[in-house]
């Protein structure tokens, strides 16, 4: 069981450094999407009111250890601000004098930022020690540690990892909803248990759909992963994405799925284009029929329909990865077709993050469609496949 923000005792007057995943796509400075900064809300909301003095961590983007203004969180803090209903302070690094100075001038229910934790070498270091002495430095600026960036818990990093062992730490409420929202899919799932995945890439799947060929009564199957899979079949895949490496596999699980009485469906009809274009010329074909000259950019119409049918009697569904380039207008109708038979559905549903999480918000559907919106991506398909989460055990009962 994991360790909640009750089992910090009284927190006001202590510093809690939290742990959360504010990496929001930003154009220049303008943050485009700002559901990660939401999705912090309840527990900072909880320990303002409590009293802490709240110091908050993070990442955004791939900086390589080194400070690069276009990674900078300070967009971050004007709209926390915002959402919080209260001025937000920022810390201009995040182990030196600002961030000191930062923590130091933090009055009871007041928040800060520090900046970009990446900006150290020592937060994604390969080596356990480099890690745990960038840890140290965090530690020293708080009295307690609250862990709610799950979209990162999957990793073995200072600010996940070696900073829970140095503090008093537990669970933030994001961690503790997705935890518990991803353990009702994968546990004891309500019955028709549907599985909808797609995405470009199906190495990132396949311990998914191994995990789950046990577990679900039906695997849908679209997005650039599906080529491989009709490959396997024998089915002509054209310009198309495909992993000639993962054939033999796809074959193993396509018949292992038959064995134990799994179905897997697979599109019927793709829209393909001659290039990866948002204006190319589009045609639907028959799967299997797909020209040597023409790649499959979306699932067809018929596709979409029969997903809709094969979900309409599920008591539980979980989608992870778009059904086709969403991004460009002429080939979002299948991810689109997706999404609104989710949002609509009778059932437990759980919108896996990443491109699934972002298709929804860019698409414009409403959120409370859906049962679970996860922040996590990686997080929450490695929590899918039952594989040991660093973040996540690190706040188990019986740990620091």
């Amino acid at each position: 069981m994991l360790k909640t923000i009750d089992s910090l005792g009284e927190l006001r007057g202590k510093r809690v450094l939290v742990r959360a995943d504010l990496n929001v796509p930003l154009d220049g400075t303008t943050i485009t999407d700002d559901g990660r900064i939401r999705a912090a809300l309840p527990t900072l909301t909880r320990l303002v009111e409590a009293g802490a003095r709240v110091v908050v961590i993070s990442h955004l983007g791939r900086p390589q250890g080194a400070p690069e203004d276009k990674y900078s969180l300070k967009p971050v803090v004007g709209r926390l601000g915002e959402l919080l209903g209260q001025d937000v302070a920022f810390a201009t690094d995040t182990i030196g004098d600002s961030a000191r100075e930062t923590v130091s001038g933090l009055q009871d229910g007041e928040v800060a930022v520090l900046e970009n934790l990446r900006f150290n070498p020592g937060e994604t270091a390969k080596q356990d020690g480099e890690r745990h002495v960038f840890a140290q430095a965090l530690a020293s600026l708080g009295d307690a540690f609250v862990s709610d960036g799950f979209g990162v818990v999957h990793r073995k990093q200072a600010s996940v990892y070696e900073l829970a062992s140095l503090l008093p730490s537990a669970a933030g409420e994001l961690v503790l909803g997705e935890v518990e929202a991803l353990r009702k899919v994968t546990e004891e799932p309500e019955r028709p248990f549907v599985v909808v995945l797609g995405g470009a890439k199906i190495a990132d799947k396949l311990g998914v759909i191994d995990a789950l060929l046990g577990k679900a009564d039906r695997i849908l199957i679209g997005g650039g992963m599906a080529y491989t899979f009709q490959k396997a079949k024998g089915f002509e895949v054209g310009k198309s994405l495909l992993d000639e490496s993962k054939i033999d596999v796809v074959r193993e699980y396509m018949q292992r799925a038959e064995a134990n009485g799994v179905e897997l469906v697979l599109p019927v009809d793709t829209i393909v284009a001659p290039e990866f274009s948002a204006d190319a010329p589009t045609t639907v074909v028959k799967a299997g029929d797909i020209p040597a000259d023409q790649e499959g950019m979306d699932i067809g119409p018929e596709t979409a329909k029969l997903f809709g049918e094969k979900i309409a009697d599920a008591a539980t569904v979980f989608w992870n990865g778009p059904m086709g380039v969403f991004e460009f207008e002429s080939f979002a109708g299948g991810t689109k077709a997706v999404a609104q038979v989710l949002s609509e559905a009778d059932a437990y549903t759980v919108v896996g993050g990443g491109d699934s999480a972002a298709a929804v918000r860019i698409l414009g559907f409403d959120e409370s469609g859906y049962s679970h919106i996860s922040t996590g991506g990686g997080a929450s398909l490695e929590l899918i496949e039952g594989k040991d989460l660093p973040g996540i055990s690190i706040l188990e009962e019986g740990t620091k």
